[in-house]
Order: C-alpha cells, then structure tokens, then sequence
C-alpha cells in the first residue's frame, strides 16, 4: 500500500519512508491556492513553491528577479490550498548565498510568514555552512544540484550539467555533503540518467529528478509546463499531460463571441 494513502500529512518523515519501501514520490509545482487544491487532491505528495514563478507567472526569463516578499506571498496561497500534501518552498537569489545569519534570518521569516513545511536552496559545499545553520534551527531543508537556475549567468545555458568527469565527481561529492548535513532530499535537475541513479542509490535520502531520468526517487515538474500552459517550452524531459494553452484560447474565443453576440448573459444567467 502507498505510504501516502496511511497518512493525513506527508512529512519529511514520509518522504524518507516513501524511499525506503521504493516507493516513487511525485512533486509537482504550485503557486496559488486553487492549483494547490486541485493539485492536492489529485494525490500529489509534494508541492513545491518555485522560484520559477518568476517565469510562468511573472513573464521573467530568470529566477532571479523574484523577492522573498513575492515567495512568502505565493507559499501562502499555496499552504491554505494543501491539506495533506508537505509545501516545499524555495528561498530566492541572494537570501542565502551570503551569511549564514542573512540565511537564517531569511528562512525562519519564510517559515513564520508563510507556514510552508520546508524549503530548497541551491548550491552544495559553498553554501554548506548556511545549510547547516537552518537545519539546527529545526527547518527542514532540501537541496537542489545539477542545473541551478540562481546560478544561470555563471553556466550561460540551460543545458545538461555533469556530463564531464570532474563536475560529476563533485555532484556527487556535495550530495554527500547535502545528506551529512541533514538534508531530508535533494533535487537533480537536468543531469545525465546514468549519474542521477548512481547519486540516488548513493544516498539515504530520497533524491527528486526533473530531466534527470527514472533512477530518481521522485519527480518534479512545474505544473504550467505539465498542464500545456506554457507552450513554446518542449524540452525532452517534459511530458504534457494537458494542452491547456489551446483550452483556455478556445474557452475565452467563445466567451469573447457570446458577449459580442448578446448570447451571454442568457435569462438563466441573471437575477
């Protein structure tokens, strides 16, 4: 039986015990409370609060203009929507790449404002010291390595990470580092397959893909690409599960057609 099925909240806990009886853990993004509702009650385990709001919901082409204000909105929302499923929240660009006080302070903030469960930063050994001090606090951290957007001006592309020897050797190295100091789980974003699994059967905890292959514990997408919103987006690893885009394009034809026309409102349509 699902571990998900026996509980009335899925934990950190959870997601470790999910891993453990080889059970496949699926998260997926969420940025306000309808979505989060639906998205709840279809069963998933994880919402994730991304920073890439910035993108499908503030029309950036970066991660990196979304504030801390605009993700304590968003995880809100998103909090008063799931009832069971554990919110997982990013820190943005520049709350905890500095000191690990500025981090600190940035994550308990995050946490009392917004009542999110947990939070993912990106970055392995550089920002260890940062991680670890959040973890003593008591908040549950999940790392994220491979393709970091925060860090997509130094990369230059979106493309697959890890493909040489030596940026391998030291994802897997910072994993380690992740789980040593306390990590609950670690997102491996667009890495190789071969090295995705390797990490994933390395580690205790769990370790969520999006374009890192099916040797992952778990997987994520964001819920606008998933659901066909986002249309001109079609990397490999997306598989589009709506094309919501068309929909919505032929529902507001239609209503804009109706209004023109006089059709709506009908007599059953007003007091």
């Amino acid at each position: 039986m699902s571990v998900n099925k026996l509980i009335k909240r899925v934990t950190t806990n959870t997601i470790l015990s999910m891993k453990q009886q080889g059970e496949k853990i699926s998260m997926l993004t969420a940025y306000d409370f309808s979505t989060a509702k639906a998205l709840d009650e279809a069963g998933t385990d994880v919402l994730l609060v991304g920073d890439s709001a910035a993108n499908v919901f503030a029309g950036y082409e970066t991660t990196l203009p979304i504030t801390l204000d605009h993700m304590i909105y968003h995880a809100s929302a998103v909090v008063r929507g799931a009832k069971r499923a554990l919110v997982l929240v990013d820190l943005p660009f520049g709350e905890y790449q500095g000191s690990a006080d500025d981090a600190f302070k940035a994550a308990v903030r995050m946490m009392k404002e917004s009542g999110a469960h947990a939070l993912k930063l990106e970055g392995g050994v550089e920002i260890l010291d940062n991680i670890k001090k959040i973890i003593h606090a008591g908040i549950p951290v999940c790392g994220h390595l491979g393709l970091t957007p925060q860090a997509i001006n130094k990369f230059g592309t979106f493309g697959v990470r890890a493909q040489e020897e030596e940026e391998a050797a030291k994802l897997k190295s910072d994993a380690l580092a992740l789980q040593d100091a306390g990590c609950f789980a670690v997102v491996l974003e667009k890495i190789p397959a071969a090295l995705a699994q390797e990490v994933s059967q390395s580690l205790r905890i769990p370790t969520i893909g999006i374009g890192a292959g099916n040797g992952c514990d778990g997987q994520v997408l964001v819920v606008n690409d998933m659901l066909g919103y986002t249309k001109d987006f079609k990397p490999k690893f997306l598989r589009r599960y709506m094309n919501m885009y068309s929909d919505v394009v032929d529902a507001a034809a239609k209503y804009v057609a109706d209004v023109k026309s006089g059709d709506y409102p009908n007599e059953s349509e007003q007091y």
